[in-house]
């Protein structure tokens, strides 16, 4: 295992414990974001591009998205 992937791993474990520990759903949905462009960091150095370009589409914009659009949906209920 290179230094490199060691690093990625890393930065993927702690990118993850940013988005669980970050209380506040829009804010989470941003580290959430992040978090996805870590692993797609990750799956580019296990020579995985196929995997790579998926989690950029959905785990770093879809998903993302929907969770800021589900917050906004629920305290718009709420007024």
């Amino acid at each position: 295992m290179t230094a490199l992937l060691v690093v990625a791993f890393l930065l993927v474990a702690a990118g993850g414990t940013v988005v669980v520990l970050t209380r506040e759903p829009a804010r989470q949905a941003v580290t959430l974001s992040v978090y996805g462009v870590l692993l797609t960091l990750l799956f580019v150095l296990l020579q995985a591009p196929d995997v790579a370009l998926s989690q950029v589409a959905v785990g770093s914009a879809v998903v993302p998205l929907m969770v800021l659009l589900a917050v906004r949906k629920v305290r718009g209920g709420k007024r």
